[in-house]
């Protein structure tokens, strides 16, 4: 795996990218919406250094659970830590920031598009994520990404936290992940 900045720093060049975009297409009061649970902590802090320099948002932060959204939830069953979603109860014509961690099949942000329109009809998604790895099995693409990030077969990258923010890059040997270096 190519070097990678930290967490921190692509919050900060996320912000910065978002900030850019928003003012671009001329959207005020957006709704953030991270995905549990590593979106949830990308969105936790970007939604803070956002309003701590620009006050982007009038509404507190919302978060998504998936769990029963997946296409594989009949095979893996119940995630044993299944948190409720929080949400505004309407999201009809909003402009919706959705926060995720890594992006690499496509599948979470298909299951987190899918509970968001069980609450309304949304004005725009606006998708951003931390990392951005190959291996897309949906046609999805993230709008604001930190990095774009190429992995070798059998190779995972996940993000660790909440406090601190750092990845971990997993080596998948004999069906089971082992974690093969920290950053």
């Amino acid at each position: 795996m190519q070097a990678l900045a930290t967490p921190d720093e692509l919050l900060a060049q996320l912000a910065e990218k978002l900030k850019t975009l928003l003012h671009e297409k001329a959207i005020d009061n957006p709704l953030m919406v991270g995905i549990h649970t590593g979106g949830v902590w990308v969105a936790t802090k970007l939604h803070q250094q956002l309003n701590r320099s620009d006050s982007l948002f009038s509404e507190p932060l919302a978060t998504l659970d998936i769990s029963f959204y997946r296409d594989d939830f009949s095979r893996i069953g119940i995630n044993p830590e299944v948190k409720p979603s929080q949400l505004p109860p309407d999201v009809d014509d909003r402009h919706i920031i959705l926060v995720d961690d890594v992006l690499h099949t496509g599948r979470t942000i298909r299951a987190a598009m899918n509970e968001l329109f069980d609450y309304g009809r949304p004005a725009s998604i606006t998708l951003v994520c931390l990392i951005e790895r190959d291996g897309r099995e949906l046609p999805l693409q993230a709008d604001i990404v930190g990095a774009h990030i190429k992995l070798n077969a059998g190779e995972h990258i996940k993000l660790t936290g909440p406090e601190p923010l750092a990845f971990e890059l997993q080596q998948a040997q004999n069906g089971n992940n082992k974690n093969a270096a920290k950053e």
